[in-house]
């Protein structure tokens, strides 16, 4: 509910020279969740800088700030899907240390409102991260409709055709995950 006393949260499109920035931030708020998970800090940024840039330059790809009273506290990649009416919730981040205090909700809303023709938005999350399963399912009304491991794997940079010359890129776990769809209500 937004209220006389909630700051203003708009979402800006980033243009190129942001993008260091945006990465180095999107890695920051997404490495307190691994390193809960496998005990120590990563020894790589997640996602990596391959992964960020492949989001980027995806495309038609828009990568939004996400401002509060004019500050950047969070982000966005939107991609479109293969078929009209789709799109895909490429990368999602709320700045480290600003998290739970309600700017992913409104920080969605204003993702869905911007994009008034998609019908089915798509987005993944890692098995370990409970507050993402959390907040797509509970808060913004997505569905897992798919489970990705080591019988089911995602069809990432795995099935890519150079996937061979990259023998570090085995499937150790890291690729468990669920695929979230969201059916926007007929309007």
């Amino acid at each position: 509910m937004t209220t006389a006393n909630t700051p203003s949260l708009t979402l800006e499109p980033a243009i190129r020279d942001d993008l260091a920035d945006v990465g180095r931030r999107i890695q920051a708020a997404f490495a307190p969740a691994v390193e809960k998970e496998t005990g120590q800090p990563s020894t790589e940024p997640i996602p990596s800088d391959r992964e960020l840039a492949e989001s980027f330059d995806a495309p038609d790809a828009e990568v939004l700030h996400l401002l509060e009273n004019g500050e950047r506290v969070g982000g966005a990649v939107v991609v479109p899907g293969r078929e009209a009416g789709r799109r895909a919730l490429e990368l999602f981040f709320i700045d480290a240390g600003r998290e739970g205090k309600g700017l992913g909700r409104r920080a969605w809303r204003a993702i869905e409102e911007r994009y008034p023709d998609t019908r089915v938005w798509e987005t993944f999350t890692p098995h370990f991260e409970v507050r993402n399963i959390h907040f797509y399912i509970n808060v913004c009304g997505f569905h897992a409709v798919e489970f990705f491991h080591e019988g089911h794997p995602h069809p990432g940079p795995l099935e890519e055709p150079d996937a061979a010359d990259r023998p570090d890129e085995s499937f150790d776990g890291e690729d468990r995950g669920f695929r979230f769809e969201k059916v926007m209500p007929t309007r």
